[in-house]
């Protein structure tokens, strides 16, 4: 299963190891868990003064087998193969189970730990999901801290059927109790958060008693990362406060054109991101979400940033940079089937329709580059573009016409997303040359068609354009004195990583700049 590159790595992973446990398999005669087999085998030999291995478990799942520590209760199982993506959440595991301490700040495990009540996760996933293995990873983590956690990750691919009968559609899918939990990318943090219903206050408390900032920076993906690296430099005091650090780079698949950097994924990209920014002296605040905007009543006044959980921040100046999330089509059909055939992430959701007729709508680089990649996996690919033409890059564009399994449709509205059973079924559209209507008959409908700047909760306080971006000029200066902004969110033209990181970095020298030219500070 693993070649000797491979094998040679884990072995040097399994050294860490310092706490006996052990590895019970329930198999059947399948192949994949022939394949299991020899995977625990190998996985147990380099370790076998610290693993056992058993193949005599009796688990209704097989293949699949347990993880768990010698002389505890804790419960941790993986049915289905986790290699892919899943591979590094199968050595993590196996890591924590042997006693190597998370790399997870300590009053989150203490939190794990002292969750009070039973607690039975499923966690669906697809090998090629590069959203899966976060939320895999922070169940997994929780099942090995706390007893009464117990953790189930499932391959869907390996078990079909069941994901078929539980009309799993889009994984990241996490089940609860048998009751459906949450669908799509998360972290641990959140998970804990939406368990220990008393974290929200004593979160707000203590942001609340935070010192005022120079430069508050409000979003962390490339644009708030470059701004916070940029303030440290200056040696004045930084803080940033994101909803998801790494924003919405996080589900981005390829990356291929940041300069530099010849390729690389948005996952990898966003987590450096965020070391480039804990090499600073920087106070990160992530899973903080910013809901009003308090200029300052004087010069030298400080803004304030309230948030979601009721934490307020304080800073002399502040650098929005929120960025933008999936624009929604706005069709009838659209909301009900989200997650039941509606999805928004082609790599994380394309496995899951294989063989199956699926519909991309949207024809620039984002949908062209879906319909490309899904076009490998499923029967045929419909994309459906509102323009007269596509406006994906030419290579694109002469790519996808080569593919034999796809069709184009130019000067086609959407109507509606249509449906039966909980479950898309097909799709109409309207030839906007002939006002002609027509259905398609499909499972699956890939939304590709821009962003929308995430900034509503800004209106009545900085200028917005008519598509809701903050108008910032050269500098990256809003209307409002000493507020600043960058990246996607902004009037600046182009939604690229490399333009956010520019100006994200153009706005804290531009707040620096106005801070050394500011009165000196009143007192909070």
């Amino acid at each position: 299963m693993l070649d000797d590159q491979l094998k040679t790595q884990l072995g040097a992973y399994l050294e860490r190891v310092t706490q006996p446990f052990e590895l019970v398999a329930s198999l059947d005669d399948s192949e994949t868990s022939r394949d299991m087999r020899s995977l625990l085998e190998t996985v147990q030999s380099l370790r076998s003064d610290k693993i056992t291995l058993r193949l005599d478990g009796a688990d209704a799942r097989k293949p699949s087998f347990s993880v768990q520590r010698t002389g505890t209760d804790s419960q941790l199982r993986f049915a289905g193969l986790p290699l892919g993506h899943e591979f590094t959440s199968l050595v993590l595991a196996l890591l924590w189970t042997g006693g190597h301490p998370p790399k997870v700040e300590q009053d989150v495990i203490d939190q794990v730990k002292a969750l009070d009540g039973d607690y039975q996760f499923e966690v669906y996933m697809s090998l090629t999901c590069h959203n899966c293995p976060d939320v895999v990873q922070a169940l997994s983590l929780m099942a090995v801290l706390n007893p009464r956690v117990k953790t189930t990750v499932i391959e869907g691919g390996a078990f079909q059927q069941e994901v078929n009968d539980r009309e799993i559609m889009a994984v990241p899918m996490v089940f609860l109790n048998g009751e459906m939990f949450h669908s799509g990318h998360t972290t641990l943090e959140e998970i804990v958060a939406k368990l220990d219903t008393g974290a929200a206050a004593r979160d707000a408390a203590k942001l609340s008693a935070k010192d005022p900032y120079e430069v508050l920076i409000v979003g962390g993906g490339p644009a708030g990362a470059a701004a916070a690296v940029y303030a440290a430099r200056k040696g004045i005091r930084t803080g940033v406060a994101a909803e998801r650090f790494g924003g919405q780079v996080n589900d981005t698949l390829g990356i291929e054109n940041y300069i530099s950097i010849v390729e690389t994924d948005g996952p990898k990209f966003a987590a450096n991101l965020e070391a480039h920014v804990r090499a600073y002296d920087v106070d990160i605040m992530n899973l903080q979400r910013a809901d009003k905007l308090v200029p300052a009543t004087e010069p030298g006044g400080l803004v304030e940033v309230h948030l979601a959980n009721g934490g307020v921040l304080k800073s002399r100046t502040v650098i929005l940079s929120t960025g933008a999330r999936w624009r929604n089509v706005n069709v009838p059909g659209e909301a009900e089937y989200r997650n039941k055939g509606v999805a928004y992430c082609p790599h994380c959701d394309g496995p899951l329709f294989k063989g199956k007729r699926v519909s991309v709508i949207g024809g620039g680089n984002s949908g062209v580059e879906a319909a490309i990649d899904l076009a490998g996996i499923v029967s045929h690919v419909t994309l459906v573009e509102f323009a007269d033409q596509l406006k994906a890059d030419a290579v694109l564009v002469r790519k996808l016409l080569s593919l034999p399994n796809v069709t184009v449709h130019t000067n086609a509205q959407t109507t509606e997303i249509t449906g039966a059973e909980g479950k898309v079924n097909g799709l109409r559209y309207k030839d906007r040359a002939t006002g002609a209507e027509h259905l398609v008959a499909l499972e699956g409908v890939f939304v590709q068609i821009g962003l929308v700047p995430n900034t509503e909760w800004l209106k009545g306080t900085v200028e917005l354009s008519k598509y809701g971006e903050i108008i910032v000029d050269a500098r990256g200066q809003t209307s409002v004195p000493g507020v600043f902004a960058a990246g996607d969110a902004t009037t600046t033209p182009y939604k690229q990583i490399v333009i956010a990181a520019g100006e994200g970095a153009k706005a804290a020298l531009s707040a620096f700049d106005h801070l050394i030219r500011s009165p000196a500070p009143v007192a909070a």
